[in-house]
């Protein structure tokens, strides 16, 4: 019988299938990662919705611990902060809510990580403006074609589907990638 769990991950594994062509972007993202701390640096991650969720986890992952305990390491994410969320949306605009952010908390050599599934959000592309104007890096969890956010990021991590869930299963998957890299080239583990 055809279900929708059967249905649902025979396009799961085929989408896992062709991941290993991003291999290479996965390798850079976790090395600017890795300098960036290793440098005093920190990660900030932003993104809405599930993205959003996908921000927080990861970056739990790296202030709390990923494999084995080691110290904390410096990334946050920006949907966290419900005050600053609203207060920003309501007094400027939703469009700025990642943005302003980036701007009081981030440095130059900080990295940006914008995760959306359609790369055309336009509060991450707002964040990632920013970011640059900062000296920042940018990492983005990109899907479908990479939307705008593909040409703005220095190391744009595109998964190939039009489907949501479907990207946000594989961003988890190069996320925790990108968190055992970072422990690794750390020494951490």
């Amino acid at each position: 019988m055809d279900s929708l769990f059967s249905r649902n991950l025979a396009e799961h594994l085929a989408l896992f299938q062709s991941l290993g062509e991003l291999n290479d972007r996965v390798g850079q993202a976790g090395w600017l990662a890795s300098r960036t701390l290793q440098a005093g640096g920190k990660l900030l991650f932003c993104g809405n919705g599930g993205s959003a969720a996908d921000s927080q986890h990861l970056a739990a992952e790296l202030t709390g611990r990923f494999i084995l305990d080691r110290k904390p390491l410096a990334a946050l994410a920006l949907s966290t902060d419900t005050s600053a969320l609203t207060c920003i949306a309501n007094d400027y605009s939703f469009d700025e809510v990642f943005a302003r952010q980036v701007q009081g908390l981030g440095r130059a050599g900080d990295v940006l990580v914008g995760i959306s599934t359609s790369g055309n959000s336009r509060n991450v592309i707002r964040a990632v403006e920013e970011a640059k104007a900062l000296g920042m890096s940018v990492i983005g969890l990109l899907g479908r074609d990479g939307g705008a956010l593909r040409a703005l990021c220095d190391v744009p991590i595109v998964v190939p589907s039009p489907t949501t869930a479907r990207i946000q299963e594989a961003h988890i998957l190069i996320g925790h990638t990108l968190c055992g890299l970072i422990e690794q080239q750390l020494g951490l583990v």
